[in-house]
């Protein structure tokens, strides 16, 4: 099934189909992927998914994730030049990165400690640092009893102190090589200290790794154009 064809091209339809379709928004998770298109220049076409509007309960956006999550993918090449449709950012980074032989190292052992990676942000650093960004920013803010904040804003700094002493002596997760992991974790790093303002609830300032890789991470051009896609309304 082409990107033309897809029920979710009823809502967003495809201008560009021969493109890669990213449906998504400038979240931790969203820009995962467009920063990783960035890096890889992969052409794509991308669709703003409005969280405000309700667009990712949509029919047509559940056809797409019925995990009404973004980001979500359409490779109009996939596997054997078929059409994926794919969803959950870490799949995609690993499926671009397979796609395009870039940022993921084909030596197994490497791969696999990529992986690790990967999947310690995806199980621990997205939800702990989300839970952190709901007790201190959102609406758990003005819950009175403060030891469920106190409780994810102390595993965040611990979750900062493993990568920390990780990216001692390293200048990326993985050493030399910037690749899916460092694209995965320090969009959530930016998110904590920026976007939640929490950097002192975690004190921040003590992981002066963390701190050197995120600047260097922002530095890259990529990563600035990738921050603001889709862009911000």
């Amino acid at each position: 099934m082409t990107a033309t064809r897809h029920p979710i091209a009823r809502k967003w339809p495809a201008a560009h189909p021969e493109r890669l379709q990213l449906y998504s928004l400038p979240t931790p998770n969203g820009v995962k992927v467009s920063i990783m298109l960035e890096e890889i220049g992969v052409p794509y076409e991308v669709h703003r998914v409005d969280f405000a509007t309700g667009d990712q309960l949509s029919p047509e956006f559940l056809s797409l994730n019925p995990n009404n999550k973004i980001p979500a993918i359409i490779d109009p090449d996939g596997p054997g030049g078929e059409p994926l449709p794919l969803f959950e950012s870490g799949a995609i980074l690993v499926y671009l990165a397979d796609k395009t032989g870039q940022l993921l190292s084909p030596e197994p052992a490497r791969r696999y400690e990529t992986l690790q990676w990967l999947m310690w942000q995806m199980g621990g650093v997205g939800p702990m640092f989300g839970q952190v960004g709901f007790f201190h920013k959102f609406a758990g803010k003005d819950y009175e009893d403060k030891r469920p904040r106190d409780r994810y804003a102390a595993e965040a700094r611990r979750l900062l102190g493993v990568l920390d002493k990780r990216l001692e002596g390293r200048a990326w997760i993985m050493g030399d090589d910037y690749g899916i992991a460092d694209i995965a974790v320090f969009p959530w790093v930016r998110n904590l200290v920026g976007f939640y303002d929490a950097g002192e609830l975690v004190g921040f300032e003590t992981f002066r790794n963390v701190e050197r890789a995120l600047n260097a991470f922002l530095a890259r051009p990529a990563v600035t154009r990738g921050l603001e896609i889709p862009p911000r309304n």
